[in-house]
């Protein structure tokens, strides 16, 4: 028989699915990511998926979805299905990239605006001491005063595997997009 569903964490699922349909990536960037309040995302643009540099000789690199919206704001989302430390350094390079690409020679720093990358990991990324939990945030700090947080650049890692619904009934839209991500896939048949 055929499979009913296909497994979202698959690459080219995951770009059929968050990179042709606006509405759900909003959904699902509006979900996981720490957005101040009031700031919630009404509407995407999508731009290319290719981060090309400006001189041939540096590094060009391709991300599942990135996308702007209606504050100016950029977002990287990636689907990764194994971690390695190499993902962690593309993941900010791509962060980096979109961040500095939004000037042009001239232009005033002050209309430079955040860029959040949402890397979802398919598997076990990190081994901090304790229950760290599933998502792991990192921003620029002082690290004299770690209070002082700076989230020009977001770094936003989602561990799909150490993720466990609260409650299973919950009707949150966070939960129900993990959920989604870690309980869909070609065995499922409801």
């Amino acid at each position: 028989t055929m499979a009913k569903y296909l497994n979202p964490t698959v690459d080219l699922t995951f770009k059929k699915i968050f990179g042709e349909h606006p509405n759900l990536v909003k959904s699902l960037l509006n979900a996981l990511l720490p957005l101040p309040e009031g700031m919630e995302i009404v509407k995407v643009e999508y731009l290319t998926s290719e981060n090309v540099p400006d001189n041939p000789a540096k590094k060009y690199s391709i991300v599942d979805v990135r996308c702007t919206d209606n504050h100016g704001r950029g977002f990287i989302v990636e689907m990764q299905s194994y971690w390695n430390k190499e993902f962690f350094s593309r993941t900010l390079f791509n962060a980096a990239s979109m961040y500095t690409k939004q000037l042009a020679k001239g232009n005033p720093f002050e209309r430079l605006k955040e860029v959040y990358a949402l890397a979802l990991v398919n598997d076990e990324a990190f081994n901090y001491d304790g229950d760290s939990g599933y998502m792991q945030e990192f921003y620029i700090t002082n690290k004299n005063h770690p209070e002082d947080i700076h989230h020009d650049l977001s770094l936003i890692f989602v561990e799909l595997v150490k993720y466990r619904p609260a409650d299973r009934g919950s009707r949150a839209i966070k939960d129900l997009w993990l959920r989604f991500l870690t309980e869909i896939n070609e065995q499922t048949e409801k």
